[in-house]
Order: C-alpha cells, then structure tokens, then sequence
C-alpha cells in the first residue's frame, strides 16, 4: 500500500506575534538580506515592525543567544553583526520513522530534507553541516550531511546477538542500525542479554560502527536490567561511583551549636512536611503562626542542601552532571545520594533540620505584607501524606486541623489570584502501577490533584515567584545581578492558528489577539471541555501548542504561570538548578557582586538538557509497563479514541489512559490519505475518515517490549472497558 506524506515543510500564514524561535528565523533573516550590517534591537524592532515592550526586550535575549550558538558576532556591548557565512548550513538530526531526516537550522526559516543515502552516518541530534543544493518540491529544502560536527551519543543500550566469530548490539529504540561488537569485546555478554555499549569506529563504507561492550546489565525481561536499560538509553546513571557514596557516608547527621546560633531559629513554630505516601526525601515544609496584627506568618522552609555539598567536591560534581533525579514507574534515581536525599538533609519529623527559608507576612485575604529569605533551623512536628492532609481538608478534624485548614484557605486565595492574573489551568493527570515484587503492572490507575496537593502546590509557587523577584525586580536603568530563571515562552503563533480552527468543528475557539487574551480565553476553553469526550484532544493539543519551560540567566518571564519573574528554589535535594539559586540567593543576600552570566547559563543549559532526558526516561518506563500490562490483554477489544494521526498510522488512546497504534498498513480497506490540517486519514474511494478526537474500538493485536510497542486494530464493537 502507498501511502501520500505530509508536506511538514509548506510555508505557514505569517502572525503578528513572535516567541522566542519565530524571532530567531525573523532575525535571521532580516541579517542575511543585509550581511554586512550591525545592528540593535531598537534597529530590529523597527526593521520587524515589533512595538510592544515585552517582544523588543525579547530581542535582547535573542540577539545573545544567536551570538552564543555563533551565528553572530557582538561587536560592542547591545551592537551585533552577521558572522561571514561560508556556504554550508548547520544543524541537528531529526530521524523520522521512514528512515530519512531533518535538519533543523536556526539559519533557516524552514527544516532541510536529508534521505538516509545522505546521512554520512549522521545520528538522532547530532549537529552537523550540510550542503543545500536542491528543492523536492514547491516549498521543501533538501540536502546533504557534508560533516558530523558533534556526536549527540556515542554510548547505545540495547540487546546482544551473538554468532560464532562476532556479536551484534541491536539498540533500543529508532536507531537505525546495529553495533558490530568483535568477540574479544564482548566483556562476558552472552547472548540475549541487556547490554551498554560504546562506538568506537565508523569507516566510510560499513554499514554497521564498530563497538566494544561496556557494561552488561543482565537478562532481557528482567525488570531490573530494563530500568537499567531505560536509563542508559538516556544516558543517565543507574548508581552512583563508589568514591561519592564514601564522601556522602562521612558527611554527620548532628548539627553543631555553632551553625543553630548563626541562624532565625524556627523549630518552635509549628511545622509540618506534606507528600507522597511513597516519598523519603522531604525538600520543604511549611511553618505557619497566628501575628498580634491579624496576619499570618508562613514559613517556606526548604532544605539547606548547598549546606552540606560544597563546590570542588565530588558530591557537587556528580549532583552538576545529572542535574536531577529520574522518577520511573518503580524507583526514584537521585541526584544525591541515599545518605543526603532520604537523611542528612530530609526534612524527616521529629528532627532538626538546617533550611533555607522564605517567611511570609500574608493577610487573611491572601495579600503578602513583608517578606525574609533566610537561612534558619527547623524542627518539623508532622510527616503528613497527601492523603491524610486532603481526609483533614474534608473533613475538618485531624492533627494540626486548625493550621491546615488555615493554610488551605490561604491557598486557594493565591491560586484565585493566579489564575485571574493569566496563569494557565493544566491539570496533569499521573498514571500509576500497582506492580509485584519482580516488577509485573498488576492494574493501572490515576492520581490526580486535589485541594492538599494544590495546597502545597502554590505556597512553593509564591516561594518561587518572590526569590526570583527579589534578584530580578530591580529599578529602571539598574541591571539585575545574574540569576537563575525557569522561563516559559509564549506559544508558538502558527501552533495556535492550527489549534483555534481544529477546536472550532467541535464549537470552541479561543482569542488571539494579545497574550493576555490567549490564557484566558484557553482558561475557559480547559474549564468547557471538562468531561466532554473531545476533554482528552483538546487537552493534548493545546499542551503541544505551548513551549517547553527551560532554565535560563536570560529572564523572559513564565508565560504559563503568568509570572514576570519566576525560578525553582523549593527543590535543592532533587533539581540542580535549585542549588545554583540557594548559592546565588546566598551570596546576594551577603552583598555579593554579580556572577559571570555565561557559566551560569551554561549550567542551565545542561539542567535543561538533563531534565529533558530524564522526562524521556519516565515515559520510556511507563510505555514499557502499559505494553507489559497489555500482554495479558491481547486479543480483548475495547473502546478508544484516536489520540493521534500520522501518515504511518493512528495512535489511540483507551479508556485506561494506555496508548497503541493502528498501523496504516493494517488498514486495508481502502488507500487512505493523510490529511494534515484536519488531523485525519481519509479514505480516497469510500472518503470514510479516522479524525482526532473520535471514538473507535480497537482489540488488541500485539505487544512488543523490545520496541515498548502496542499494536492495535480495528473492531467492529468492543467487548470489554474493564482491565481486571
């Protein structure tokens, strides 16, 4: 069966907004049609047509940003110049599922079309320079890979195939080729076996790199050796070196006299930590007392982490290269080690604890007065769960009930206050297992936020927007000493065109005049669609429409959150980033000049890198459990909805939350079209059509781990809706 590609590279209707990617192209662009010019961003803003504060004040970031990735040359401070240009285009690989690729350049407006003949070898996110030399058709680039310029993996996970002489590592995943692994390099893998391996030579004219075996993880199947796979895939860390774990052992759970005196001392103040049933490593815990004047004080007391682990140490250069930890289906991999994480500097009840802490003044209507940031000493009186703080939410009447509910009032004031400001309404349902002692799923179900998880949600939010205030929020014509942001960009304005005309057939819209306007026309859109059965894609698309958030010294503010200013400090035992913000705060707070930006923006970069894999890896995790949930399913149908539409297949979603695809080749009935801007295949004879968003019944057809894939095809009628 044939079937038509998507034309992903026709040009878009242009809008009169910008985020921060759209401005790249637009830059660019402007530069390349005036090569020798140097130029500001009062010169670009009127060379753009851009009038408004917030997007000229993104050009800044822009401009420095371009001259970072060296597209640009900084001529004198805010004055920035085309690099000469040399021919060639540099980019990154993007493999797609037919085996060819494309290349993603800032120095063009659109990606470039690489076949799999002119590859060179090149990889998924390798950075390389290419040649442009052709147009496939009206509006489509095509090139080739004239040099790999960086490597993005040299290190694959994967499976060991063994034959008499050599081996083959065949990796996880849509790599596109297998590893030829010499016998005397094998390292005691046996065949089958899940394995880690490096290569360490590509000649010109193999089809297969040459490799050696690194690390054996154990049997495929074996829940351990596949954690451990998923980890390596990304590579990520499954334990920690020896020595760190030594360094980590010598550091003393007693806390000296001499460091309580030179802190507020806060442990008669009732306290009390509130999180997952499951968790040991407690980040923050909240304070609150009853002021002569009628006001609250809340404390945000978060664990004093950058305490105990000092730069130059080789706990502080372990807990820099991961950056966080990894939260898969059955285990947490920290960023620290267990006697830091879940001891040392844990919050646990009943102890004293040394913190960094933000303490509120907040009226009973919710309004902050005054404001500390300091470092203090604790004594938390309460582990609470999430569960039994929301069983005293409802039912009035527990341990600390009265302080509590107090706090939960409090809370809902500021997530009133939140969301009338702009910030965006997105409810992240979690999915969890129930799984046996050798990691089986034996049933799935879903957490979701109630008023104790709210609670606790926006006290570290306040906690967060006011630290990053107090750096950032300085006078006009003052410059902000360097600082750690977490930023979220504006939306993508040709994402949002697409969406607004899709949620129309289903009579939804949302405005697009003004950021303003989009939060809270999508506000009202996420609060109609609730428990309609278009909940689930409208949902989806508006998330997919939204930028990634990502840490920068560069502050453009948290669109999402509707935040000018906006970091991560309540988190230092599990996010680096939030060990760079405590040692910033510190060191400001003592009348320290500012720090050099670029090392810092280098860390948030790798924080942003580090986060993202480990984002993949949780979701590696949980595909590999739905598929092994689903291998006890095979052959039942039940009723879904279509989830997604590619010109490969439709992805559908069941009732469980557990996600398959009809591949396109099982759809035999007819030649089907893929129509992009209707998200749908359409059938060419019969015209019947599988669009996002409808019900469809589905059984199930195959399960492959190896690949974490769930096939599905059509049925006629579902049998069941229950996974018992």
């Amino acid at each position: 069966m044939v079937r038509k590609k998507k034309n992903k590279l026709r040009k878009k209707k242009r809008t009169g907004t910008y985020n921060k990617k759209k401005l790249k192209n637009a830059i660019l662009s402007s530069l390349y049609e005036n090569p020798g010019k140097t130029v500001n961003y009062r010169q670009l803003s009127g060379s753009l047509g851009i009038k408004d504060p917030e997007t000229r004040k993104l050009i800044n970031v822009v401009l420095q940003e371009l001259a970072d990735d060296g597209y640009l040359d900084q001529i004198s401070r805010g004055k920035f110049k085309l690099k000469a240009r040399t021919g060639k285009v540099t980019g990154i690989v993007e493999m797609q599922p037919q085996g060819f690729a494309y290349v993603i350049s800032d120095e063009l407006e659109h990606p470039v079309v690489i076949s799999s003949r002119n590859l060179k070898h090149a990889m998924e996110g390798d950075k390389v320079r290419i040649h442009v030399y052709a147009r496939r058709k009206k509006h489509d680039l095509e090139g080739e890979v004239t040099e790999i310029l960086e490597r993005a993996k040299s290190i694959f996970v994967g499976t060991v195939q063994t034959t008499r002489n050599f081996a083959f590592l065949v990796p996880a995943g849509k790599v596109g080729f297998d590893i030829f692994i010499p016998k005397e390099k094998l390292n005691g893998a046996k065949d089958g076996q899940k394995a880690i391996a490096e290569i360490k030579d590509w000649p010109p004219n193999a089809r297969s790199p040459f490799g050696e075996i690194i690390e054996v993880l154990g049997d495929t199947g074996d829940n351990d050796a596949e954690m451990h796979a998923i980890l390596a895939e990304f590579e990520l860390p499954h334990k920690f070196p020896r020595n760190v774990d030594k360094a980590a052992e010598k550091i003393p759970l007693e806390i000296p006299e001499e460091e309580i005196k030179t802190r507020r001392d806060m442990r008669k103040t009732t306290t009390f930590t509130i999180d997952p049933a499951d968790a040991k490593d407690f980040d923050d815990a909240l304070s609150l007392k009853k002021l002569n004047n009628g006001n609250w004080e809340v404390g945000v007391h978060i664990a004093d982490v950058t305490h105990y682990v000092r730069p130059n140490t080789i706990i502080e250069s372990e807990a820099q290269d991961r950056a966080t930890s990894v939260y898969l289906v059955d285990r947490v991999v920290p960023m620290l080690p267990e006697r830091l994480s879940n001891g040392v500097c844990s919050l646990r009840p009943n102890e004293d604890k040394l913190c960094f802490s933000a303490v509120f003044e907040i009226t009973p209507e919710a309004v902050v007065k005054k404001q500390w940031f300091g470092k203090t000493v604790i004594h938390s009186d309460r582990r609470f769960t999430y569960e039994e703080a929301q069983d005293i939410i409802e039912t009035g009447k527990g341990d600390f009930d009265a302080e509590i509910l107090t706090l939960n009032q409090l809370a809902k004031q500021l997530r009133d206050q939140r969301f009338g400001n702009g910030s965006i309404a997105f409810e992240r349902v979690e999915m969890k297992f129930d799984i046996d002692e050798k990691g089986k799923p034996l049933t799935v179900s879903f957490k979701e936020a109630k008023d104790s998880n709210h609670l606790i949600e926006e006290f570290m939010l306040l906690a967060n927007k006011k630290v990053a205030e107090f750096i950032g929020k300085v006078p006009e014509k003052k410059t902000a000493k360097t600082f750690v942001y977490r930023i979220h960009d504006k939306p993508d304005p040709d994402k949002l065109v697409s969406f607004n005309t899709f949620i129309q057939r289903f009579g939804h819209g949302i405005q697009l005049t003004t950021p303003r306007a989009i939060s809270t026309s999508l506000n009202k859109l996420l609060n109609e669609v609730k428990g309609k059965s278009e909940q689930n894609v409208v949902e989806t698309l508006a998330i997919r429409s939204m930028a990634k958030a990502e840490y920068s010294t560069r502050n453009i503010g948290h669109y999402g959150l509707s935040f000018d200013y906006y970091t991560h400090f309540t988190s230092p035992i599990r996010r680096y980033p939030d060990m760079m913000v405590h040692r910033l705060l510190e060191k400001y707070l003592n009348g320290a000049r500012s720090v050099n930006e670029q090392k810092y923006e280098g860390l948030c970069k790798h924080s942003s890198d580090m986060e993202a894999k480990a984002a993949n890896a949780e979701r590696a995790s949980i595909k590999y459990k739905q598929v092994e949930f689903m291998q006890d399913h095979i052959g039942k149908s039940y009723p879904g909805t279509i989830s997604g539409v590619t010109d490969w297949g439709i992805y559908v979603e069941l009732e469980n939350k557990i996600e398959g695809m009809i591949p396109i080749a099982q759809m035999d009935d007819d030649f089907y079209i893929f129509d992009e801007k209707n998200y749908a295949l359409v059938g060419r004879h019969s015209n019947k059509s599988f669009q996002l968003g409808e019900k469809i019944n589905v059984q199930v057809w195959r399960t492959n781990l190896e690949r974490k894939q769930l096939d599905f095809r059509l049925a006629e009628q579902a049998e069941y809706k229950n996974f018992e």
